[in-house]
């Protein structure tokens, strides 16, 4: 399962999120890739200011403050869904 967390550098709430995700795979098969706002003028203007941004299949989970647990159950929401449809 690909998370992925729109970042940019010096950004300490961003660092934060990182370190919550992490935590995550200890739970859950997930890998992270983190994307640089500043990478694609796009992102940055969708983006910039809600980083972090945590997305799962084109679906933001979560934004701001990241927390582990909103994270997984975020997750395992949108897998019943997907099993239910």
């Amino acid at each position: 399962m690909l998370l992925k967390m729109y970042s940019r550098n010096s950004c300490p709430l961003c660092s934060e999120a990182l370190e919550e995700l992490e935590k995550l795979k200890n739970d859950m098969e997930i890998e992270i890739e983190v994307v640089d706002i500043y990478s694609d003028d796009a992102l940055l203007e969708k983006y910039q200011l809600m980083i972090p941004v945590v997305e799962y299949g084109g679906l933001v989970l979560g934004y701001g403050k990241i927390k582990k647990d909103f994270i997984r159950k975020r997750l395992l929401d949108e897998k019943r869904e997907t099993i239910v449809e």
